[in-house]
């Protein structure tokens, strides 16, 4: 259930309008440090929304990996 919630988080992530501006790790992680912030994460409600799931390491931020989960 939790990978058909991903998937679904993802599918609306993908075709909301943010995602047009900001679909790449890069345009998410705003201050370049390698990782995407919850704060940084706020620019798109979607990735808000899923970034628990996404952060698999509970380390609070998104790794590039993690991130590729989305794509």
């Amino acid at each position: 259930m939790k990978t058909l919630n991903i998937t679904l988080a993802v599918l609306v992530l993908a075709s909301s309008s943010a995602a047009y501006a900001a679909v790449d790790f890069a345009s998410f992680d705003s201050n370049s440090d390698g990782v995407i912030s919850m704060e940084e994460a706020k620019v798109n409600s979607q990735l808000v929304k899923i970034f628990k799931d996404l952060d698999t390491d509970g380390n609070g931020e998104l790794s590039k990996d993690e991130f590729a989960k989305v794509q």
